[in-house]
């Protein structure tokens, strides 16, 4: 959600018109993020998101944009795409698609304890279950053919270290994919990016804020949603809510908060569970890869910050030492 493309504030204005928000009183860039333009923009009907995307076509965000729709029509909290009077909520500004969506409520949870993990794991289940008469489908635009076309840009860049990593889970990972009873796991839309900064939080209602009870307002950042099995969105979120950011590791008791909650609404099947370790390896792998795509390929941007690959690395390693004795290698699996 960084800036790219610069939208001033009488292009905003007359963008947002035909969608009767009310007068454009503010217009602020959105420094996080990496992939698309992002505007705070406030109007006298209240505050939206203005989106305009750098590398997505039409196809992809239609797909995107009437599933953020079908979920908040679901009472799922997501940003809702704004109409104008076609009904048409992908519209165009500066040459980029662009959109409109409700701007949600809360704050970034970056150093969680187990009660945001466990309201993660409840609402990304009921999520999995809202959509799950959603009709439209798409391939996960980040899955095992991607990491292999960043793996041949990325490979002279790398150490020998490194190199070897790579170059082994992606055959582990061919592997996996291959495998007939993988194939059978249960699998619909999935975020595919649930990070700590694509949650919000709110203070409960009554609570004292000293006390740190908030509640979960709000999921946003659906632009790497596609279909794929759902452990693939518990190992995402697993990565990143249950690890420890020092060293890598998962967080058994943080781990183990979040799998009970999701599975009080929607019980893993002992294929999913078996499964899960090779898909941690997964989706450590996914970010590892797009994360050194971003440093040694980096866009132009008015507020980019960049991730650290090496944490991704590191939860990477752990994954396939704790996973090896626990989960079926590369030979084992059946195709």
């Amino acid at each position: 959600m960084a800036v790219f493309t610069p939208v001033s504030e009488q292009e905003a204005a007359a963008f947002i018109a035909p969608l009767t928000l009310g007068k454009l009183t503010s217009l602020r860039g959105i420094p996080s993020g990496i992939e698309n333009t992002n505007y705070f923009v406030t109007t006298h009907a209240g505050e939206f998101v203005l989106t305009l995307f750098e590398r997505l076509g039409k196809k992809e965000l239609s797909f995107y944009l009437q599933l953020m729709q079908h979920l908040a029509r679901k009472r799922i909290p997501v940003p809702e795409p704004k109409a104008d009077a076609r009904g048409r909520i992908l519209l165009e500004l500066n040459g980029k698609p662009a959109c409109v969506v409700t701007k949600l409520e809360g704050r970034h949870c970056l150093e969680p304890a187990p009660h945001h993990c466990e309201q993660v794991g409840d609402m990304l289940a009921r999520m999995h279950q809202a959509g799950s008469d959603f009709q439209l489908e798409q391939v996960n635009l980040r899955g095992f053919d991607w990491w292999v076309q960043a793996a041949d840009r990325l490979l002279p860049f790398l150490d020998d270290e490194r190199r070897g990593v790579l170059l082994d889970e992606l055959r582990f990972q061919h592997a996996l994919a291959s495998d007939r009873l993988y194939r059978t796991l249960p699998r619909g839309f999935v975020h595919g990016d649930l990070f700590r900064d694509n949650v919000l939080f709110a203070s409960a209602a009554g609570s004292d804020n000293r006390t740190g009870v908030e509640k979960l307002s709000g999921f946003f950042d659906f632009y790497f949603a596609g279909t794929d099995v759902f452990i693939y969105d518990v190992a995402v979120c697993l990565n990143d809510w249950c690890i420890d950011r020092r060293s890598g590791a998962l967080l058994p008791a943080m781990a183990t908060v979040f799998v009970k909650a999701y599975e009080r609404v929607r019980p893993l099947s002992s294929l999913e569970r078996r499964y899960l370790p090779a898909v941690l390896r997964a989706a450590a792998l996914r970010f590892w890869l797009s994360r050194l795509v971003d440093l040694h390929f980096p866009r132009e941007s008015a507020l980019l910050h960049a991730h650290d690959p090496d944490h991704f690395f590191r939860v990477l390693c752990r994954h396939r030492c704790s996973s090896l004795s626990s989960f079926p290698d590369a030979n084992t699996l059946t195709s």
